[in-house]
């Protein structure tokens, strides 16, 4: 039982049937979720924050939120639900006599265990210069993204490195604010990973119109500063003066914990699981950054980490941890992206056609430019760009891209649910949908389904 307390030894034990390790998103959605349907066990979330941040709403307390208080997840997401939870930080796991041992002494034993490590920002060993003041990185920490608020204020010329998601919000976030933000992105395009070049070069042009400044296919190789940084060094020589950089290239998943218990580790270092989310070990778990993914279509290991992704994740978990339920397999990681910038919104579901061409599908694509609302001529319509990439043979859909206004997040989750459920072309072009003048585009031009007629007119010419 959760709660029961003893000193043996000296030492403060506690005993709890699931212990959840980590309190961001998927260690709250695997507690609430194994609580739901195991109403009988008891439940036990250590976590190291005192006040946990929402993750995705990070790049906004930047600008639009102007404060991190208004970016905290509420503790009664889990104490409603009957869990309970304890700020502490676990420094070891005994997998064998199912015991954890905390940073204040405590050792918690547990039936099954729930690892949601998370992950760490990326900073390079072979950049010099990323221990100078006003280097930062973009963690889930609320001390340190305090500090980091603080000290851009004082700043006016800011250089992100990474043109990612993240890295493409928190700019244009901090552009608000009257910087001078310049973006520097190794590849070709900014959000390359998510956007093929034509849609890509569209989130590009909508960013210098905000004013930002953009950077592609050049990378940095030194941050310059004696102290405090005064200036980026790029790949080409050119240098680029700065009162701050930030570095939003990536994250690493935490597996130190998992590697000094003995549970498996993948090649790109992440903790292996099954499609039960288990370890090695049956009676633990792992969920989110932390663990494995395999790419939905190709099964490949996947580096992905979305916090859509970790709850999906931590449901399963949740639901497996005593049984193996009727919702039984996860098959795989679909890498379903969505942003916004101002009032554009832009969304990118599966394979891009880059990817999928690189990966050997043979593909048909189809793109269809329209508008969100109907008549055009209502207020706040935006124009609404879907691109498909369909798998010419099967027809099944591999991916898409959205780019319109506030709306585009809910048409690319549509399509990941096409993909997810492996619908086909004739699937798309035979949906029956429903439409509003306010809140859709026109049933006689839905863009998802003229962008599939599109697919279908190559295909049958």
């Amino acid at each position: 039982m959760i709660g029961l307390e003893a000193m043996i030894g000296g030492k403060i034990m506690e005993k709890t049937d699931v212990l959840v390790i980590g309190g961001s998103a998927a260690g709250i959605v695997a507690a609430v979720t194994g609580k739901s349907n195991y109403p009988d066990k008891d439940f036990l979330v250590v976590r190291k924050e005192k006040q946990v941040v929402i993750p995705c709403g990070i790049p906004y307390i930047f600008g639009s939120l102007d404060s991190i208080e208004k970016d905290f997840i509420s503790d009664g997401a889990l104490t409603n639900m009957g869990v309970k939870f304890k700020v502490d930080e676990v420094v070891s796991i005994d997998p064998e006599n199912k015991v954890c041992k905390t940073a204040d002494g405590t050792e918690i034993s547990f039936e099954k265990l729930v690892l949601a490590l998370g992950s760490t920002p990326t900073v390079p060993k072979w950049l010099k210069g990323t221990d100078l003041e006003n280097v930062f990185t973009i963690p889930k920490d609320k001390d340190y993204l305090d500090g980091m608020i603080a000290k851009l204020k004082d700043c006016q010329k800011i250089v992100t490195v990474g043109g990612g998601f993240i890295g493409v919000e928190v700019s244009d976030e901090i552009n608000k604010l009257g910087k001078e933000v310049t973006i520097v992105e190794i590849l070709p395009q900014i959000l390359g990973l998510a956007f093929d070049e034509e849609l890509a070069n569209r989130v590009k042009e909508i960013l210098e119109s905000r004013g930002l400044k953009i950077r592609t296919g050049v990378g940095i190789k030194e941050v310059l500063g004696d102290g405090k940084v005064n200036g980026v060094l790029l790949n080409n020589g050119e240098k680029l003066e700065a009162d701050a950089v930030i570095l939003s290239i990536g994250y690493l998943p935490n597996v130190g914990l998992a590697k000094k218990a003995g549970l498996k580790i993948n090649e790109r270092e992440f903790i292996k699981v099954d499609e039960y989310m288990r370890t090695d070990n049956p009676d633990i778990f792992a969920v989110g950054d932390c663990a494995e993914k395999r790419d939905f279509f190709t099964r490949k290991v996947s580096g992905i980490m979305l916090a859509s992704t970790a709850c999906a994740e931590a449901r399963i978990a949740g639901l497996n941890l005593y049984k193996l339920c009727a919702v039984k397999t996860f098959g795989g990681t679909i890498a379903i992206f969505s942003t916004a910038i101002g009032e554009n919104g832009f969304g990118a579901a599966g394979l891009t056609e880059n990817l999928a061409s690189k990966e050997g599908f043979d593909i048909v694509t189809g793109t269809f430019e329209g508008v969100d609302k109907h008549p055009g001529a209502l207020p706040d319509t935006h124009k609404q760009i879907v691109k498909l990439i369909v798998a010419r043979d099967s027809g099944v859909i591999l991916g898409g891209e959205v780019i319109g206004g506030p709306s585009a997040g809910e048409i690319t989750n549509i399509i990941g649910f096409a993909i997810q459920n492996k619908m086909t072309l004739n699937s798309i072009l035979t949906a029956q949908i429903g439409t509003h003048p306010l809140l859709t585009a026109p049933p006689t031009a839905y863009p998802l389904i003229k962008a599939a007629e599109a697919v279908a007119k190559k295909i049958n010419h």
